[in-house]
């Protein structure tokens, strides 16, 4: 599948930047895209391709000497996997500021903060970011819902030939990103106490993050427990959606939200099969929740910064705030077929001084309940993005 929006932004990162940074999880499809572009760059880059895969112990031979086997390189230099040699950043920032023999680089990584971190600290003003994360409702088509909803958007779980194998694929990846992945971040935490975690996470999802509830029956402390978060939310497994504080006198909500941010992963830690068995299951609609959220966020392309819920005690809460082109944007998300306006809506609206309010529900159809409140159904929204104009 080409990811024609994905290889635009690369391509435009690198009218600015001599290097472009691609960050997602293991298996998002990064090493793809990368020779999608290449294959496509022509004769945008003067002099060769040269690739080096950070897996490859012939490819980290190679960069024993890094300074030597780079600093000669031209045209288009490609290094996959580049949180394997975080040393290298310094050097690329020596290499980027060449006037002659230039060439630029595509760095591909699997660990987004330290990365993100090692980036704008050596490379500030030399390097684009650019998040490639697993297959969205805008990629897939509106028809391919609800088998992006139950398998995630992981391509070789998203394109698997049955719902068995692709069941068969994610358990295959939690295994191998626990027992493989976490470590050669450096992160040393026995792979079954992670695994617990994230299961007992699971149970989270869509709601407040408790450190102190989760810590009890994991029998850790509190400051252990908000570590594995980071890590699971520093790979891409977890989306910290935090509170947004409005100036009024009352008690605000404080703790942040948990979501998984690919729902097959999510069904698979809560042994949800098939769609038969989803649509029955007690979690149906925090998960249908996750998904739709992750997929209104992606389509805005707002930062983190630019992403919140709010919420009073007992008063009113809304699930999404989004800062777009300097407007207030709400979004609450149901999982039904006949939503209507509630009295927490409004408080949402007036008190945040939204410039809309989106109600995103399953299917297609799209009508206004109020002045500024209107039902969008999540194809129609991910197709028409009326809320974005």
């Amino acid at each position: 599948m080409e990811r024609k929006q994905l290889l635009q932004r690369v391509s435009d990162m690198f009218q600015v930047f001599r290097v472009v940074a691609l960050l997602g999880p293991r298996q998002s499809g990064k090493t793809t895209l990368a020779r999608q572009f290449t294959a496509s760059a022509g004769e945008r880059f003067t002099g060769a391709l040269n690739y080096f895969d950070l897996d490859d112990p012939a490819h980290l031979e190679r960069l024993t000497t890094p300074k030597l086997a780079l600093e000669k390189l031209t045209g288009l230099v490609v290094i996959d996997e580049i949180q394997q040699r975080p040393d290298l950043f310094p050097l690329l920032r020596v290499l980027a500021d060449r006037e002659s023999n230039p060439a630029k680089f595509l760095v591909l990584g699997s660990a987004s903060r330290d990365l993100i971190r090692q980036g704008a600290e050596t490379l500030a003003g030399r390097i684009g970011f650019v998040e490639v994360a697993p297959f969205s409702l805008a990629e897939t088509g509106p028809d391919k819902a609800d088998e992006l909803w139950l398998r995630g958007g992981f391509p070789l779980s998203f394109l698997a030939a049955s719902d068995e194998t692709s069941w068969l694929w994610r358990e295959s990846y939690i295994k191998t990103f626990l027992e493989r992945d976490i470590p050669a971040l450096g992160i040393q935490i026995p792979a079954a106490t992670l695994r617990r975690f994230w299961m007992m996470l699971a149970h989270y999802h869509g709601q407040q993050f408790n450190a102190s509830e989760l810590g009890k029956s994991l029998g850790a402390a509190d400051t252990t427990v908000r570590r594995y978060l980071d890590i699971l939310t520093g790979t891409f497994m977890v989306r910290r959606l935090m509170p947004w504080f409005e100036n009024i006198k009352k008690r605000q909500l404080k703790t942040s939200k948990i979501y998984f941010r690919d729902s097959g992963i999510l069904h698979r830690l809560l042994s949800i099969p098939s769609m038969d068995q989803l649509v029955t299951h007690p979690k149906l609609g925090a998960s249908w929740e996750g998904f739709a959220l992750e997929q209104v966020i992606r389509a805005s392309g707002v930062s983190e910064e630019e992403t919140y819920y709010w919420g009073v005690h007992n008063q009113a809460e809304l699930d999404l705030l989004l800062f777009w082109n300097g407007k207030r944007l709400g979004f609450e998300v149901k999982y039904t077929d006949t939503p209507r306006v509630t009295s927490s809506q409004r408080v949402a609206l007036e008190t945040l001084r939204l410039d809309s309010l989106t109600l995103v529900c399953p299917g297609s159809e799209s009508y206004p309940l109020d002045e500024k409140i209107q039902v969008r159904g999540l194809t129609h929204f991910i197709e028409r993005q009326e809320a974005f104009q």
